[in-house]
């Protein structure tokens, strides 16, 4: 397991970050429903394992199955006995938790109120980083950067984050940072895949301009690239992709992704999933690919994925197959740039 600087902090986190969106029993027939369904003794086990293989990074949310998952998080860090200073917690806010107006979005009353709920839940008394889970239209930018330096001041929170933002709300977002003198926005955590490369476009840039950290959600596309579907699958597939058929994937382009994964694959001995997830951690940008699972298994599968090395020639091949479609003004930028790139340098005379 090899450990990343997190965002521009001295803090340093696994390259596998557990994921517990599967924590929890939630309701039949709820989104939640199609997700989750490991009780207690389930995630102990899951977090136990995890934590041996080297893993101490974990990512929650409060509205993961209404809550269950930050409950069960907590109780497993206390029944594994791990000490709270070696493992990396975080949360997020944003979500619907109740009935009422204020129990959502992004606004200071319901970051304040949140974060209690959240510590209370996990059993702790600090979240190593917390972050905002989606994009509040209604709520000033100001007043949620506002309220995320006031939980970093009070020392209820280490570090905060961003997801699901678009390029130019975070780059706006750290200039009110920086220029208010708030805490800021550590890390950036969304969709990549092998199967879905749209952060490169203006995202991944403005993180490396930023230096922010980047927390990979669904690298197996919702498990669509988990071997269990496409070109030489074995079956039908089963799973989540079953019943909930998300996050989207060009399905023509997914499937030659696919079939090119099996190639590299049966050359390596490994598993499809464990290709797909091998191609993401060699990408210098990434910080922590989030990983879940149901069964000790699938999560065995998912943590061998640190050891394969894809060598050049599996690069080129996966990058190939799953290139981005050239798009406006990526590609005028390419063609203008040509000469304003690093080159040596001799005046004349």
């Amino acid at each position: 397991m090899r450990y990343n600087q997190l965002g521009n902090t001295g803090m340093f986190v696994s390259e596998l970050c557990l994921g517990t969106m599967t924590f929890g029993e939630a309701a039949a027939g709820s989104m939640w429903g199609s997700i989750a369904d490991v009780d207690q003794a389930g995630a102990d086990r899951i977090v136990e394992r995890s934590l041996a293989a080297g893993v101490n990074f974990i990512d929650t949310a409060d509205v993961y199955s209404g809550g269950a998952s930050e409950k069960l998080l907590g109780q497993a860090l206390k029944n594994v006995g791990v000490p709270r200073k070696d493992v990396v917690v975080a949360t997020k806010v944003y979500g619907v938790v109740g009935d009422k107006p204020n129990d959502r979005g992004a606004s200071r009353g319901h970051i304040m109120d949140s974060i209690q709920m959240s510590l209370d839940r996990l059993q702790t008394d600090y979240v190593d980083l917390y972050q905002i889970h989606a994009t509040d239209a209604i709520t000033p930018i100001d007043e949620t950067l506002r309220a995320f330096d006031d939980l970093v001041s009070r020392g209820l929170v280490r570090y905060v984050g961003v997801s699901n933002w678009q390029a130019w709300r975070i780059a706006k977002a750290l200039g009110v940072s920086e220029r208010r003198g708030f805490a800021r926005f550590e890390t950036v955590q969304a969709y990549y895949s092998i199967a879905g490369r749209d952060l490169e476009r203006d995202i991944v840039p403005m993180m490396a301009e930023e230096k922010l950290g980047l927390m990979v959600w669904s690298p197996l596309a919702g498990g669509l690239l988990s071997g269990k579907y496409g070109p030489g699958a074995p079956g039908n597939g089963e799973g989540r992709r079953a019943s909930f058929d998300f996050p989207p994937v060009d399905k023509d382009r997914g499937w030659a992704c696919v079939a090119a994964m099996r190639e590299v694959a049966s050359k390596h001995g490994a598993s499809v999933a464990e290709v797909a997830l091998a191609w993401i951690l060699a990408k210098p940008f990434v910080t922590s690919v989030i990983i879940g699972a149901k069964r000790i298994d699938q999560l065995d599968q998912n943590l061998a994925a640190v050891k394969l090395r894809l060598d050049a020639e599996d690069m080129a091949k996966l990058d190939d197959v799953s290139a981005l479609p050239p798009e406006y003004p990526g590609w005028m930028l390419s063609r203008q740039g040509t000469a304003r790139r690093p080159e040596p340098f001799e005046p004349k005379g």
